[in-house]
């Protein structure tokens, strides 16, 4: 099994910052992917960005090109989303996920992709 917890959630002013942050244990080394998806009030839950832990590749949601940052810290475990120029549309629960699986895409997997999840962190953007 595996166990994901995130943090760094919070309350955030329109076009602020914020890095969550999710560390994984237990039976880690049968990972190849870690992911951020998000939930917002009264919708689904979408895919927001991965990255694939063989090579370091990253997947990031249309939405989110050029604002938020995936990246992973193999040695501590860890695996981090930093969030610049926040909307208000960003507000959501942030949850972590993690796939046992090898995979090419792990956008287009999405959901459905992942077998690991974290309880999730309340991102609020609100002035």
């Amino acid at each position: 099994q595996v166990q994901l917890v995130e943090s760094g959630g919070g309350l955030v002013q329109p076009g602020g910052s914020l890095k969550l942050s999710c560390a994984a244990s237990g039976s880690i080394f049968r990972l190849n992917a870690m992911g951020w998806f998000r939930q917002a009030p009264g919708k689904e839950r979408e895919f927001v960005a991965a990255i694939r832990w063989l090579d370091g590749r990253t997947y990031s949601a249309d939405s989110v090109k050029g604002r938020f940052t995936i990246s992973r810290e193999n040695a501590q475990n860890t695996m981090s989303l930093q969030m610049n120029s926040l909307k208000p549309e960003d507000t959501a629960v942030y949850y972590c996920a993690a796939t046992r699986t090898y995979a090419s895409d792990y956008a287009a997997r999405g959901i459905r992709g992942m077998d690991y999840w974290g309880k999730g962190t309340l991102v609020t953007v609100s002035s």
